[in-house]
C-alpha cells in the first residue's frame, strides 16, 4: 500500500496487484514448527487423503502471513508507514494446495483520518491463486502518517 506514500497520497479506488509467490512443502512445515500446528490436515500426506480436501493444504494463518508480505513487496514500507491497525471479515475461502501460486489485490476502499499526525488507509484484501479463485480475504486498515503542514500553507 504506499511507497514514499503518506495518507494524503491513498484514493479511494486505486488498486494494487503484488507479484505471485508459490506455496511449497517447505513453507507449511517451517510454519508448523514456528506456531506448533502439525494439524494432520497440513503435515500428514496419508492422513490428508483421505480427508476432505484429498490432499494436505496449507494453514490458513500462513497464506494470510504470506499475503501481508507480497502486499509489502508492491510498494515497499517507507517514512509514511507507521503501523498494521487491524484487519476485519478475515475468511478463508478456499483451501490452498502445496504447488499453488498465490498473488495479493488491495483496492482502498476508505481513508479516516485519525489526529492531525495519521491517518488510516482501509484496502479490501483478496489472496487469489494461479486459476483467479480468492483464497483468503479480508479487510486491512494500515496507518500512515500524514504530511505536516507548515504554518500558514
Amino acid at each position: 500500500m504506499g511507497r514514499g506514500k503518506y495518507f494524503e497520497d491513498f484514493i479511494v479506488g486505486e488498486e494494487s496487484v503484488s507479484a505471485g509467490r508459490t506455496i511449497t512443502e517447505t513453507d507449511i512445515v517451517n510454519f508448523a514448527g514456528l506456531t506448533g500446528d502439525w494439524y494432520e490436515l497440513h503435515t500428514n500426506k496419508e492422513w490428508a487423503a483421505n480427508g476432505p480436501f484429498g490432499q494436505r493444504i496449507a494453514h490458513g494463518a500462513l497464506i494470510f502471513s504470506i499475503a501481508t508480505g507480497l502486499a509489502l513487496r508492491v510498494d515497499p514500507p517507507s517514512d509514511g508507514l507507521m503501523a498494521f491497525y487491524g484487519l476485519d471479515k478475515l475468511r478463508f475461502v478456499k483451501p490452498v494446495f502445496i504447488g499453488d501460486t498465490i498473488q495479493v489485490r488491495q483496492t482502498v476502499t476508505e481513508k479516516t483520518e485519525r489526529d492531525e499526525t495519521s491517518g488510516v488507509i482501509t484496502a479490501r484484501t483478496e489472496v487469489s491463486n494461479q486459476n483467479d479463485q480468492v483464497v483468503v480475504s479480508y479487510t486491512a486498515k494500515v496507518l500512515y502518517k500524514r504530511r505536516i503542514q507548515e504554518a500558514g500553507s
